[in-house]
């Protein structure tokens, strides 16, 4: 007599195909729908001819290799261009700063060219009328009307750079361009005049360059 438990083991398992078929029976579905599932969404996934056509990117928006060649060629040589011309700026820059140097030299070194050569006729002058004076027979009114041209001669030297002469013989004394060595009284003189002038002064282009020395009325 056999056993009913070893009956119940021994009977066969149902095969996985027959129960997903119940299982697929049981959700109304068809036994064969599993099998082409994947395909349909491998194809639903996929984009067709037309679609991936539209999402490829325009072959005109693309550099290629030889454009952006080109453009980088035409960048080096706009840099060279612009090197150069920096290079060339900083060389001008640099001749004119030496020039303005060599200029400025040269003005303190031969600035007082023009007044030398307006001076020499005044030493001339003094030399020939030296000579004069040293002659056993010198006249001495000659030696005077010599020694009166030569200083007309070196006054309008001085007056050409803008050497003015200060003489204030009878002006009202004035502290910005008088020194007042002593005072004096003096009747029918106003106070405050200059009486005499000791040692002209002199302005160059308005400005001051000596007091003049003079005695004032009190």
């Amino acid at each position: 007599m056999v056993d009913r438990n070893q009956a119940t083991q021994s009977k066969p398992e149902q095969p996985a195909a027959g129960r997903e078929s119940a299982a697929e029976k049981e959700a109304g579905a068809p036994a064969g729908a599993n099998v082409d599932s994947g395909d349909e969404v491998a194809a639903a996934v996929s984009p067709g001819p037309a679609e991936a056509t539209a999402d490829a990117p325009d072959g005109d928006l693309v550099p290629t290799v030889e454009s952006l060649a080109r453009e980088l060629e035409t960048t080096r040589a706009k840099e060279q261009e612009y090197r150069e011309g920096l290079l060339r700026a900083q060389a001008e820059l640099e001749n004119t700063r030496r020039r303005a140097e060599r200029e400025l030299a040269n003005a303190h070194k031969f600035g007082v060219e023009r007044l030398l050569s307006e001076l020499l006729p005044v030493c001339d002058s003094m030399e020939m009328g030296l000579a004069a004076a040293e002659q056993d027979e010198a006249d001495a009114a000659k030696v005077h009307e010599g020694m009166a041209l030569t200083l007309r001669i070196f006054q309008s030297a001085l007056e050409k750079f803008g050497v003015e002469q200060v003489d204030p013989q009878g002006a009202k004394f004035d502290p910005e361009f008088h020194e007042a060595m002593s005072m004096q009284e003096l009747e029918g003189v106003e106070s405050g005049t200059v009486t005499a002038v000791i040692q002209k002064g002199y302005v160059l282009n308005g400005r001051l360059v000596r007091p003049a020395m003079v005695m004032v009325a009190k």
